[in-house]
């Protein structure tokens, strides 16, 4: 007869999740994985398969976490200036009582580059892409747009926020504003 789980999978994700973000992925460790989500090896390979297991399921957990702004920009019909306040709500949804966290999938990207495993950068690599496309269609609400400058810049726009979520883990709260005013002074 098969045992049941002692712990709620939901949990022990968003601790882990927790410690992917502070450390990284190379950083973290099986053994530090066990530590933070309070639950043995066994139950996380069990469980989970492997360490990127773990951090797949932390990906699919941090995009519910981003669903509460991602929400409101899949449902703007502002345009730019749609796409202008995600930027300033991504500035909020990055900061916790410890420091500026930045994003998980931008760290993660910047941590791994190109030489991560292709199963945890495919997945990166979508995320990113989701949140392209939400750029594009809010762009493509000006109707003033063609089709090549929506995709031109949804990517500037890609490119920036990638940039922000680097650069919200360093610099002030004015440096970071400036940074977002001046990313959308062109569009």
């Amino acid at each position: 007869m098969a045992r049941s789980k002692q712990y709620n999978e939901e949990e022990v994700i968003e601790k882990a999740m927790g410690l992917f973000w502070r450390n990284g992925y190379e950083n973290t460790s099986v053994r530090m994985l066990e530590k933070e989500m309070g639950i043995n090896q066994f139950s996380i390979y069990s469980s989970f398969g492997s360490k990127n297991g773990v951090f797949l399921e932390c990906i699919k957990s941090y995009k519910k976490k981003m669903h509460r702004i991602t929400a409101i920009l899949e449902k703007s019909n502002n345009g730019v200036i749609g796409i202008k306040q995600y930027f300033y709500d991504f500035l909020e949804f990055s900061k916790d009582d410890n420091g500026k966290k930045g994003c998980l999938v931008t760290n993660t990207v910047n941590e791994l580059g190109a030489h991560g495993d292709p199963i945890i950068m495919t997945e990166l690599k979508n995320f990113f892409n989701e949140i392209k496309a939400l750029f594009a269609n809010n762009l493509r609400q000006d109707k003033n747009k063609d089709l090549a400058t929506v995709e031109k810049q949804a990517n500037y726009l890609g490119a920036s926020m990638l940039g922000l979520s680097l650069a919200s883990k360093i610099l002030s709260r004015k440096q970071l504003e400036d940074y977002i005013e001046t990313a959308f002074t062109n569009l």
